[in-house]
């Protein structure tokens, strides 16, 4: 039976950047579970999943525009120093939240210190590439 828009599946997965380098991978024992068409994972991801059934196997390349964007050097953004916690002391490449005024947050990346500023980048790491998913579809439940 295969995998359509509200059907429950479990996925085990293995995402790489060009370069072969692992990002993420589900847990072998534990594939991720989620519904299909929720949106809660990235389109490219959801969509390959839809018309697999149970033990079926690919591998896919995902576009940025169906992954995490393009990167947007309008998101890279500096900050005094003033607004950081009396002991904290900032290193480069360090992620840090920024607190928006509706008391969300969001990840940043530190990529430049001066005296008086912090540049971070706003981006999702994994902006603007190309991701590689081998997949395994271990379980599907239709509605």
């Amino acid at each position: 039976m295969p995998a359509t828009k509200g059907s429950r599946v479990k996925v085990g997965y293995i995402g790489k950047l060009k370069d072969g380098t692992v990002f993420d991978r589900s847990d072998e024992n534990k594939p991720i579970e989620f519904i299909l068409g929720e949106g809660k994972l990235i389109p490219g991801f959801e969509k390959a999943i839809e018309g697999m059934d149970i033990g079926s196997r690919k591998v896919i390349d995902i576009e940025p525009a169906q992954a995490y964007g393009q990167r947007d050097e309008t998101l890279i953004r500096k900050f005094s120093k003033t607004i950081l916690p009396e002991n904290f002391k900032p290193e480069k490449g360090m992620i840090v939240k920024l607190f928006l005024p509706k008391g969300n947050s969001v990840p940043a990346k530190i990529i430049g210190i001066t005296e008086t500023e912090i540049v971070v980048d706003l981006n999702h790491p994994l902006a603007g590439q190309i991701l590689t998913f081998e997949l395994h579809v271990v379980e599907v439940v239709n509605n």
